[in-house]
């Protein structure tokens, strides 16, 4: 069984167990999370699609731990024109385990 579900603008496809990092979550390392925007439920060959949403479905998580990303590099540049300017950035993310994927009524 998998759910498809959308946090922090992006889609992420996960099933019980799974570790993945997300965009920032204002809830603390331990706590519980429910992400309430699941767009899809697949269970054997049941396939459960909403519309944008499937009403009632939810994913309960685990909230493992905060950090932030690898630092990247942003450089603007023009050339013959003696302008270079440097920046850096480092995203903030959460890191969460998937307990529970619970379909809709």
């Amino acid at each position: 069984m998998y759910a498809v579900i959308k946090t922090g603008g992006k889609q992420y496809k996960v099933a019980e167990g799974d570790t993945l990092k997300v965009e920032l979550l204002p809830a603390e390392a331990g706590a519980s999370v429910d992400i309430g925007e699941v767009l899809m439920i697949v269970d054997g060959d049941k396939v459960a699609v909403g519309a944008p949403v499937i009403a009632g479905a939810k994913v309960s998580a685990k909230v493992v731990s905060h950090g932030r990303g690898k630092k990247i590099r942003v450089i603007k540049f023009r050339r013959r024109k003696h302008y270079r300017k440097q920046m850096g950035h480092r995203q903030h993310y959460t890191t969460l385990q998937i307990t529970k994927i619970q379909a809709g009524g």
